[in-house]
């Protein structure tokens, strides 16, 4: 076997020399994935990374390489590094060690693959976590997502088999809502599901569950979805996903922890300040899954100032020493900050230009480097459209939603991706709605000329594609009700048929019935600095 396919890297921790069995390799993004390179990053300027060791994309090459990574040999001096700095081990009944298994491409791929997180949680390692947290509610939460993520992922089990056990329970609640008696009901039904779905019992040996999620996860490369992406994207299929197996932390500890993803400056305008997306008492996946509404930065300052100041200091150095607006995933733990992700984020042209301008002004990029990254751009880049009403009177919205993506997007009201498909076919623009902001309808949302969803943060995997694709994208709208079977959806109290038309304004985050009128809105001032600049470059 190739030596590439043997890299270990290590992030946070050294292996003991009596137990490291793998060589400590000279880490590069195109062999440990950019998402661990930017963790590694991270962590040697010094912001709390919590420790990891990642197999390196050759692991991902072919169907061998694949089986052999997931082989205890592969990974046990991995392990026995992360139990030697953090002083717990993957099983122990006293001082379990939990961890999240994650992908990790040399290009990002937003939500293409798959993440488990609570890797290590059985019936035997339940009262030593009890013990170590004093929070049965974190257990549970933490357990019950862990039987269902993995049935899902690794078992293949479908998801609403858990979703149904969870409404039986929850009679129409959110699960965020529940204590931790219905936590510890929920997760003996989702044990029970995976019983009777997979034909076979959860994995007791935290090995075991170790071992499913690395091939999962290698696996979810070949995915439907993942090879959509990189096809319509032009990525190489042969780079790989590495495997990022890292120390958990809990963002579902209680009110002083919670999950969160922000970028450095607005991703669809590029102005300067932080904009985040946080929910108290949750896990990263309750953020980017695009299932549940996220509250903005105002929240979590007000609640834990440290802990904001924190995270403003953290993207500042982020900034500083990668030369970029920053798209990053954060939890916080009893208060403490934990970086888990950072990457360049994806934006808009307008934010494009907005931000390399401001970052060659203040001092952050050269000349050279700023011109470099806005010499596609053409005002017509910069140029978006407006809702105006008639005479200038102002239109009365449907409904609002949190906006995700500027712009304006009309067409007709397409529940699924086939509607989309066949009216795109007929020459006829659409609308996607949804329930969630979810990457499996990233197919619907390139065909279509927006996304507006019942539920979902603007920092979802999906909301992040949509800027990159320059589609609108309106989330979080509460007066959004869609009724599937019956093709159709209630909107601010008024029923819709599929086919009937909407505008959705991304700018001021309203939806308005049938085609509403536009005006170009041209930003003068952003166009003459981003002439002045492509002027330099070729005078």
């Amino acid at each position: 076997m190739a030596a590439d396919l043997h890299d270990t890297y290590f992030i946070g921790c050294l292996p003991r020399t009596a137990t490291a069995r793998l060589p400590v390799f000279q880490p590069a993004p195109d062999t440990m994935g950019f998402k661990a390179w930017n963790l590694l990053k991270m962590a040697d300027m010094g912001l709390p990374v919590p420790p990891a060791f990642v197999l390196g994309t050759g692991w991902c090459h072919d169907a061998a390489s694949r089986a052999a990574a997931a082989q205890p040999a592969t990974w046990q001096a991995g392990l026995a590094a992360l139990e030697s700095r953090t002083g717990l081990r993957l099983g122990h009944g006293g001082r379990p060690l939990l961890l999240s298994v994650r992908s990790g491409a040399p290009v990002s791929m937003p939500g293409m693959m798959e993440t488990l997180l609570n890797i290590g949680l059985c019936d035997a390692t339940v009262p030593g976590l009890l013990r170590q947290t004093g929070h049965p509610r974190l257990v549970w939460d933490a357990y019950r997502r862990l039987v269902a993520t993995y049935g899902e992922v690794v078992a293949g089990i479908d998801a609403r088999h858990f979703e149904d056990a969870t409404q039986a329970l929850a009679g129409g609640r959110n699960e965020r809502e529940l204590d931790f008696a219905e936590l510890r009901d929920l997760t003996h039904r989702h044990l029970m599901v995976y019983q009777q779905q997979a034909g076979h019992a959860f994995p007791q040996d935290p090995r075991v569950q170790l071992s499913g999620a690395i091939t999962a996860v290698l696996a979810s490369w070949q995915s439907e979805r993942a090879q959509a992406y990189r096809a319509s994207h032009g990525i190489a299929d042969d780079i790989g996903t590495a495997v990022t197996v890292q120390t958990m932390v809990f963002g579902n500890a209680g009110g002083r922890s919670g999950a969160g993803v922000g970028f450095t400056r607005n991703p669809a305008t590029g102005e300067p300040g932080l904009w985040v997306d946080f929910l108290f008492n949750a896990q990263g996946e309750d953020v980017v899954s695009g299932r549940h509404s996220a509250h903005g930065h105002t929240l979590l300052a007000s609640v834990l100032p440290l802990t904001w100041h924190a995270l403003q200091d953290a993207a500042r150095h982020l900034e500083r020493e990668l030369g970029d607006m920053q798209d990053f995933e954060f939890t916080v733990q009893d208060g403490t900050l934990w970086m888990l992700q950072t990457r360049s984020g994806k934006r808009t042209p307008r934010a494009t230009a907005r931000i390399a301008l401001d970052l060659l002004d203040e001092g952050l990029l050269s000349r050279a480097e700023a011109q470099a990254r806005v010499r596609h751009l053409k005002p017509a880049h910069l140029t978006s459209r407006r809702v105006v009403g008639e005479d200038g009177a102002p239109l009365a919205p449907l409904a609002e939603a949190v906006p995700a993506c500027d712009g304006v997007a009309s067409g007709e009201i397409a529940l699924d991706e086939a509607r989309v498909q066949a009216r795109q076919a007929q020459g006829v623009s659409t609308v996607l709605l949804r329930v969630d902001a979810e990457t499996s309808d990233i197919a619907a949302l390139e065909r279509a000329e927006g996304l507006l969803t019942q539920r979902g943060a603007r920092t979802s995997h999906a909301a992040v594609v949509a800027r990159q694709l320059g589609k609108v994208c309106l989330v979080g709208c509460d007066a959004l009700r869609i009724d599937l079977a019956a093709r159709r959806v209630e909107l601010g109290g008024q029923t819709f048929q599929e086919g009937e038309t909407l505008t959705l304004d991304g700018h001021a985050g309203r939806i308005y019935r049938g085609v509403a009128r536009t005006e170009a809105d041209v930003p003068a001032d952003l166009c003459a600095r981003l002439a002045a600049l492509q002027g330099d470059a070729t005078g």
